[in-house]
């Protein structure tokens, strides 16, 4: 999706500043329901474009500029989700979510928003981490949606049956069914347990520089699984590969052809993480999901154009 520019008034609208204030905002909510930063961009961009293309009386009698900015991109959003399977059949190898270097996600809720019992809400840091949008990736749209906007960035039921066109009790349904699947696929991590799984993605680390098979197949679950996205651009793996040795021996395998890659511990998505640097620049980053202290899942984003944060930052 592209749309053109933002006009430029010359400080002529001077609501211009009140709505660009909103972007953020905006761009967080639609990277949480698609999953992918360069989309959610493009989205906000048309949400802006629809804003400007009302006339100036029509966009004076809008009572919360905000709040019709998010209604319209959650919409488009909602839109895109609907042919997001198609999309995802056509792509080369396996899909995973667009990693975010830390920085780059930035913390606002919904100022004023309706207040969600603490027991149903999602915090925002945990609302990127990469388990969790993959859980998300297996919901349909209008479950996604009503999670995200209710959950995470605590809109009404009757807000959010206004965007995906059903009732509030719907909504309400569609949110409790995304949050079993959430809770089923990933408990939560005691502030302890990060601690001890940022040692296992260092440990991870330098196994995997010194190639030592036997050392990464021991900070392995015997049934964890390696993701690659190289989107039929750079060479990945087509399909998850499986099994604790398996696993192990293909990280070695990898770190043998590129001798000259870097390995770097960061934040992906707010979690310990990888990013594997060639001359500098980024060319795989890593997120990693946990079993106890072992790592369950790693992904492996290779696709350069997911990979554009990583190498502007």
């Amino acid at each position: 999706m592209t749309s053109p520019s933002l006009p430029d008034d010359g400080g002529s609208d001077p609501g211009l500043s009140v709505i660009m204030r909103e972007r953020r905002r905006l761009i967080n909510v639609a990277y949480r329901l698609l999953g992918s930063l360069a989309e959610a961009e493009d989205v906000v961009q048309e949400a802006y474009a629809r804003w400007y293309a009302m006339s100036p009386q029509q966009r004076e009698g809008i009572e919360s500029p905000g709040g019709w900015l998010t209604t319209v991109t959650s919409r488009i959003c909602l839109d895109l989700l609907g042919s997001a399977r198609a999309r995802r059949e056509r792509y080369v190898g396996e899909w995973i979510p667009e990693p975010l270097p830390n920085g780059t996600e930035w913390v606002g809720g919904r100022s004023g928003g309706a207040s969600v019992d603490p027991a149903d809400r999602i915090t925002l840091d945990e609302s990127v981490n990469m388990a969790l949008l993959v859980v998300l990736e297996s919901m349909t749209p209008a479950e996604r949606v009503a999670f995200v906007l209710h959950d995470v960035f605590r809109y009404s039921f009757a807000e959010v049956a206004e965007i995906v066109g059903r009732t509030p009790a719907a909504c309400r349904q569609l949110a409790s069914s995304a949050r079993r699947r959430i809770r089923a696929a990933q408990p939560s991590a005691t502030p302890a347990a990060a601690a001890r799984r940022a040692g296992v993605v260092k440990a991870f680390k330098q196994a995997w520089e010194a190639q030592d098979i036997d050392a990464l197949i021991g900070l392995l679950a015997p049934d964890a699984t390696a993701t690659g996205d190289g989107g039929g651009i750079v060479p990945a793996a087509l399909h998850p590969v499986e099994g604790a040795e398996q696993v192990a021996r293909f990280f070695v395998e990898r770190a043998g052809a590129v001798p000259d890659v870097v390995i770097l511990e960061c934040t992906v998505n707010g979690q310990p993480g990888l990013v594997a640097q060639l001359d500098g620049v980024a060319v795989s980053v890593l997120a990693f999901d946990f079993a106890g202290d072992r790592v369950q899942r790693v992904w492996a984003v290779l696709n350069p154009e997911k990979l554009r944060p990583w190498r502007a930052s």
